[in-house]
């Protein structure tokens, strides 16, 4: 007896989100427990360090310091700008009256069905919306971090600078997961074999980029400073 095409989304996709929600709980884990073995961990001891440099020098040369942050400002406005366009987009396609014809005539496998099809459409909506909050947030705690930074010594925390930092990079690394869920939901539209490759692929991709397979160049400095790192 056959499976049924229209099945497949039954099986294929939720194994393909089961794959990309645990690799991210795993990589979650790794963060919160050995951030020394994740690159955002790593990220996160540079940004300290780079605080810890800035901190040393007088007010009137901070003036880098503040060009540095900025671009972490326009990075994160332009992916913001991205997210929302593409949100309105999608919106537009689901408000037509011949959305899904395109995908019916070269997607082939899966399930066809219009609720099936307002699914794709809404949960690719959910995490376009997701990654503009994300990176709205980004933007905010790096915005933050400029009056941090032309401010005088005495009137701040050292420790408060770092994690505002650290936060605008937690939120930027976010938006960018969320945009990755996105791009194997847009491959749903092309029918579940697709997504489920394209799911198996990125967490393969992601694992190979967010975990430190050889050993650093600098364990003992990592494990000093991401102590305060939580």
């Amino acid at each position: 007896m056959m499976f049924p095409k229209k099945d497949l989304d039954l099986l294929l996709v939720p194994s393909g989100l089961v794959i990309m929600f645990t690799y991210h709980l795993f990589f979650l884990y790794k963060y919160r427990h050995s951030p020394e073995t994740t690159v955002m961990g790593v990220e996160n001891v540079d940004r300290r360090a780079w605080v810890e440099g800035i901190i040393k020098l007088t007010l009137d040369k901070r003036t880098f310091a503040t060009n540095v942050i900025s671009s972490s400002v326009t990075a994160a406005t332009f992916l913001a700008s991205v997210s929302l366009t593409l949100s309105s987009l999608l919106g537009a396609w689901i408000a037509s009256s011949t959305v899904g014809s395109m995908f019916r005539l070269i997607g082939g496998l899966g399930d066809l069905d219009p609720s099936t099809t307002a699914i794709k459409y809404m949960s690719l909506l959910a995490c376009f919306i997701l990654a503009f909050a994300f990176f709205l947030q980004s933007a905010r705690h790096f915005i933050h971090a400029n009056y941090l930074v032309t401010t005088q010594d005495d009137s701040i925390s050292k420790e408060d600078m770092k994690v505002v930092i650290i936060r605008g990079g937690e939120f930027l690394s976010l938006g960018l997961r969320a945009i990755y869920f996105a791009l194997a939901l847009l491959l749903w539209f092309f029918g579940p074999v697709p997504m489920f490759a394209t799911s198996a692929i990125l967490v393969m991709i992601l694992y190979h980029h967010d975990i430190h397979s050889i050993p650093l160049a600098r364990p003992h400095q990592l494990k000093a400073r991401l102590g305060g790192v939580q």
